[in-house]
């Protein structure tokens, strides 16, 4: 059950983060998904040792997906400064 969770809440993550960098137009419904569960593993991974909160995709909390929404967002910016660089 915690998978379908994730499933959900990553899905949801991944899609307000992708509203606020502007690139919601450009991302389907799967990438949402697996951008919000990354961004939870970086958001973790930050939050964790900068600020001392843990939160989970796995057994939704509102800590959780804040923590999944700032993480996403983090990837969407790194992303973007690489598309950037790119000769298109």
């Amino acid at each position: 059950m915690g998978w379908i969770i994730a499933i959900i809440v990553g899905g949801i993550a991944g899609w307000l983060a992708s509203m606020v960098m502007n690139r919601d137009a450009s991302m389907g419904i799967f990438w949402n998904i697996v951008v919000g569960i990354i961004g939870s593993v970086i958001g973790n991974a930050l939050a964790g040792p900068l600020l001392g909160v843990q939160g989970t995709v796995q057994a939704f909390s509102l800590t959780g997906l804040l923590i999944a929404i700032a993480g996403a967002i983090v990837l969407l910016a790194i992303v973007n400064l690489i598309q950037r660089g790119r000769v298109r």
